[in-house]
């Protein structure tokens, strides 16, 4: 990757590792929330009052949202968030792992990022409005246990 010229955000792939759903259900319109980071917690020592520590947790991802135009049939995509979100736990949830890279004008990736052991836990579709000319869209949020980035 050239420092120099940063790469464009709009030319992206998502792929589904293992099971991997119909071809459709892998075009998205938005990916957001390749998030990582550490928090920290406060810890006064007692006798020392010139600052305070800062001790590590553990690390945080957040969610994985995936937006597009919303489907009118049952892919696979949304028969696995179905049988998640609405099988009250009755059944055991089955994770997936996702890799989305980024990509170049001759569609080689730049930037991969593996993220391990998603599941869906929030399904929106947008709202509807009369006066707009609008595709109705749906966002697919998922919680993940990890985030790496391979390039």
């Amino acid at each position: 990757m050239d420092p120099l010229n940063p790469p464009v955000a709009f030319h992206f792939s998502v792929m589904f590792v293992g099971g991997t759903p119909a071809v459709p259900d892998m075009a998205f319109q938005e990916v957001s929330g390749l998030e990582s980071g550490l928090e920290t917690e406060a810890l006064v020592e007692g006798g020392e009052n010139r600052f305070v520590h800062q001790l590590p947790k553990p690390l945080k991802q957040g969610n994985l949202k995936l937006k597009r135009g919303m489907t009118t049939t049952d892919s696979g995509l949304v028969k696995w968030c179905k049988a998640t979100i609405e099988n009250d736990l009755a059944k055991p949830i089955e994770p997936k792992d996702i890799t989305v890279s980024l990509l170049n004008e001759e569609r080689d990736p730049v930037a991969v990022w593996s993220i391990g052991n998603a599941y869906p836990v929030k399904w929106t579709v947008g709202g509807f409005d009369a006066m707009k000319n609008e595709l109705a869209v749906e966002t697919i949020e998922l919680a993940y246990t990890t985030l790496k980035r391979k390039t």
